[in-house]
């Protein structure tokens, strides 16, 4: 199984070679990189390409490590047992798997998903280490452990927000997926805008690039925001010399409500704007 791009999905040489080392050592794949670089999307990608079923587990702020293995309702066993209901009497009936749980037992070899894990607290990863490792678990309301059929290919993201532990890190084969360059991203634009005018493209990545440049922005613009703003230029009809002809003293473009997504930045904007003005007069 060799992982090579997709047809909706452009991926650079050294990525192809991180998810095809992983997926040789059967490591979890961790990868980090600026939220909207299509790290989420990857696994999803590689799940097609190797024609395997996905099973995505998307980590909060509260989620626990063991609600990955299983969760026993303990509550809902006491409420049948005082309803007299015959379901008590087999424990399994009041445990509800995980998605580890799910991909270890798999009929098929799974791509997993375990997106956003630095969304948790700091033991999270710590708490999955054994398991990730022996690729087994054991349950203990019903004294079975529950191995893998064969190792999941596994793919964990992050944002970078939080520091992973040491002990995990080794365990995993890491990437930081760079921000792409413009050859990478025209190539990105042209999967998903085929036939796009070349000129608009060129000078839609020209202000995008501008913005992501400016000292001081709080969240740079990403890739699928870059896409969102193309779409909308398009679907908008947004005529080439808006873009071409731009007012130094209009600093924030059109539609910009795609690109900058809190008060800071469209204020550093506006005061950019302001200052310009100034200076024209």
């Amino acid at each position: 199984m060799r992982f090579d791009g997709t047809q909706n999905y452009v991926a650079t040489d050294d990525l192809k070679v991180a998810v095809n080392a992983a997926v040789k050592l059967r490591r979890p794949l961790l990868v980090k990189g600026e939220p909207g670089t299509g790290k989420t999307v990857l696994a999803q990608e590689i799940a097609k390409a190797m024609d395997a079923p996905l099973i995505e587990w998307n980590i909060k702020s509260t989620t626990k490590a063991h609600q990955g293995l299983y969760e026993y309702d303990a509550v809902a066993r006491l409420r049948d047992s005082q309803l007299g209901d015959e379901r008590v009497h087999d424990i399994r009936n009041y445990i509800k798997r995980g998605k580890l749980w799910e991909a270890f037992t798999s009929e098929k070899l799974p791509v997993l998903l375990i997106d956003e894990i630095d969304k948790a607290d700091i033991e999270f990863p710590n708490d999955l280490l054994q398991e990730l490792d022996r690729m087994e678990f054991y349950v203990y309301e019903t004294h079975e452990t529950v191995a893998a059929r064969e190792r999941p290919i596994v793919v964990i993201t992050s944002n970078n927000e939080k520091e992973l532990p040491d002990a995990f890190l080794r365990r995993c084969f890491f990437h930081y997926i760079k921000f792409p360059d413009r050859e990478t991203m025209q190539a990105i634009i042209d999967v998903h805008f085929p036939g796009i005018q070349k000129m608009l493209v060129s000078k839609a990545m020209d202000i995008f690039y501008d913005i992501r440049e400016v000292p001081g922005l709080k969240k740079k613009p990403s890739t699928s925001e870059l896409l969102d703003w193309l779409k909308l230029l398009l679907h908008e009809d947004m005529p080439l010399d808006v873009l071409q002809n731009r007012d130094p003293t209009k600093a924030i473009p059109p539609l910009h409500g795609a690109l900058l997504k809190n008060e800071q930045d469209v204020m550093l904007f506006e005061r950019l704007a302001f200052m310009a003005r100034r200076q024209g007069n």
